[in-house]
């Protein structure tokens, strides 16, 4: 029996990162199933950001491969101004990752691949971290299923958000970044290489950058953090080490070039003026609460529903946050050892960014249940504010006022991110530990034997024992991955969209020439799913996804747009030389009056598809 588990072993040992990445594929496909069947035409939730991400994988495609220019520049979308993609947050390494399947088998295909391939890589990464850090496979298993299926990242998978979905990144960082700062004590050694350590944080940053701005600069604050609560708490001799500065310059000197690549179409916009801050009463909109963090997903499969019902979820995209049961145990188990743990000072690391990555996505001042609470106004204020009652102001407000760019960003739950990265390597480390405590157990002898037989009868009885241990430690394992299973477990999914054209594309792309298109009502400009309608139909544009920072021919021509038919409108059409006027009949009451508008303007109407009349501009 025990000759038949070492060679079980030493298979698992030999295939053992085949078999990894097979676990995290099998397991992707499970919580995402259906997805698997329906990945060509086919997107979980509704039609959002989802189909922007999945036009944006069609224009790569095209601009690389039919139309040989640069992709970055849109010309033909906010037409005749046009548009730098910019605007919205690009997500180039994904875009990446989703092109070979986008080839294969289309734009959608391409976008539910690279989706499925951040679960997978999430997995991997946070199992390659812990694995190197407690030498044990089953504690690895655990963490990356725990980061890999965070409800964080099934509900901006759910809404389509491609570029908040890369969270792949992450643990390959920290990986790098906390062997660079030596955390561990045996790490501490001259003669060990530390380029190794360089590239996987260098090129792993340089990723995160091409995957979200936010994301960027976000891990800036995190790892400006972390270093000092190293350099001032821990090893404060360390300020002095050259070496360790050496270290992370070349880390950083890696990183650059993707991180130049990734940040220059913003830069470039910046400084056209093309990035306006937020308006902070929206981003205390986006201020994560603590219970945020404690409150399980509505899309959990079991309770999902009792949550939404009994706690406000509004805003439930951006404040699932849920670090998770089984997380949350394994956590408080290595806070409650951390005194006898050999990781100490990595775990004193990991808790203070919890902490501190907690606190910046709770926002600008302090929230309960989505709910800001708010005090008495002081006496003292009272002249000063005349309002019964203030809001409880954390760091964020500050930031948000002071601190360079912090102002751009809206959501800040999304530090929240980090919070759940550190405490999922906590939790390898919390099965680290209790496998240490099984090991513990010794093997017990009678006294009775005989002294000419204790070698042999101590040999059988560590082998008896090391079984039973193996055993109960399998058994462990599989039990912690079947609760974390239950936990997460968003359920089968049941509603999916069709990605498809309108039929009035189809007739546009057969129109010879490339006359410009206009949509009606303009409100529908903006809409994400025209945007990928050019796909299709291949015209120039006035309009494109400007929900983030709409551009200034935009916000200029809307007002004047919004009174179509009238003079000023049908101006603007001539000057912007449009051809093609489209009218979704649906969104107005008295459309015979506005078909007879039109044509008094000299718009002849053309035909009617659906439920879009078009009508031609003849110059």
């Amino acid at each position: 029996m025990f000759q038949r588990e070492s060679k079980f072993i030493k298979f698992l040992n030999r295939y053992e990162y085949v078999l990894i990445i097979l676990f995290f594929t099998i397991l992707t496909f499970i919580m995402t199933w259906p997805l698997l069947l329906k990945m060509k035409d086919y997107m979980v939730g509704r039609i959002g950001d989802n189909i922007y991400f999945v036009w944006m994988i069609g224009w790569l495609q095209k601009a690389f491969f039919e139309l040989h220019t640069n992709p970055f520049d849109v010309w033909f979308l906010n037409y005749p101004e046009g548009w730098s993609l910019a605007y919205t947050e690009i997500t180039p390494i994904n875009l990446l990752l989703a092109l070979p399947f986008s080839l294969i088998a289309g734009p959608t295909f391409g976008f539910n691949a690279a989706m499925m391939i951040s679960f997978i890589l999430s997995g991997i990464g946070m199992y390659l971290w812990i694995k190197h850090l407690t030498k044990r496979s089953g504690p690895a298993l655990i963490a990356g299923m725990i980061y890999a299926f965070i409800p964080y990242h099934f509900a901006h998978f759910r809404i389509g958000h491609l570029n908040l979905s890369g969270i792949q990144w992450f643990p390959f960082y920290f990986w790098g970044l906390f062997n660079i700062l030596e955390t561990r004590k045996e790490l501490i050694d001259e003669k060990r290489k530390t380029w190794k350590w360089l590239v996987i944080a260098g090129l792993a940053l340089g990723l995160i950058a091409l995957t979200s701005q936010y994301y960027l600069y976000m891990s800036f604050f995190i790892t400006a953090f972390v270093l000092l609560w190293y350099l001032v708490v821990q090893e404060r001799e360390q300020i002095k080490d050259i070496r360790l500065w050496k270290q992370l310059f070349f880390m950083i000197l890696i990183a650059a070039p993707l991180i130049i690549m990734a940040v220059l179409p913003y830069i470039s916009l910046l400084g056209k003026g093309g990035l306006p801050d937020r308006n902070l009463g929206i981003v205390r909109l986006y201020s994560a609460s603590p219970t945020d963090f404690l409150l399980p997903s509505t899309e959990h499969f079991l309770w999902g529903q009792w949550i939404g019902d009994h706690f406000n979820r509004d805003n439930w995209v951006e404040g699932t946050l849920y670090v998770g049961g089984v997380d949350l145990i394994l956590t408080i188990i290595v806070l409650l050892n951390k005194r006898e743990s050999q990781y100490k000072r990595l775990i004193s690391l990991l808790i203070g960014g919890a902490i501190f990555a907690m606190i910046l996505a709770m926002g600008t001042d302090l929230h309960w249940l989505s709910e800001s609470v708010e005090i008495p106004t002081p006496a003292f204020l009272k002249n000063l504010i005349n309002r019964p009652q203030i809001p409880i102001l954390l760091p964020g407000y500050f930031l948000f006022l002071y601190f360079p760019l912090y102002a751009k960003l809206r959501a800040l739950m999304r530090f929240g991110i980090f919070t759940l990265v550190f405490t999922s390597a906590l939790a390898g480390l919390g099965v680290n530990f209790l496998m240490d405590h099984f090991n513990k157990k010794k093997p017990s002898i009678k006294q009775s034997q005989k002294d000419e037989g204790i070698n042999e009868v101590l040999t059988s009885s560590r082998n008896k024992t090391n079984s039973k241990n193996g055993s109960r430690v399998c058994a462990f394992i599989i039990g912690l991955i079947f609760l974390v299973f239950i936990d997460f477990y968003p359920g089968i999914y049941h509603d999916f969209v069709k990605v498809e054209a309108r039929p009035v594309d189809y007739w546009l792309a057969e129109q010879q020439g490339d006359g410009a298109l206009i949509q009606f009502p303009f409100s529908k400009a903006e809409d994400q799913e025209h945007t990928y309608y050019t796909l299709i139909h291949g015209k120039p544009y006035v309009g494109g996804f400007f929900n983030a920072f709409p551009p200034r021919q935009y916000r200029e021509i809307y007002p004047i747009m919004e009174n179509f038919p009238d003079d000023d409108s049908i101006n603007l059409l001539y000057d912007f030389d449009v051809q093609y006027v489209l009218i979704d009949v649906d969104d107005y009451d008295n459309i015979d009056m506005v078909k007879n508008k039109c044509e008094s303007y000299g718009l002849e109407f053309t035909t009617q598809i659906d439920d879009q009349m078009i009508f031609i501009i003849k110059k």
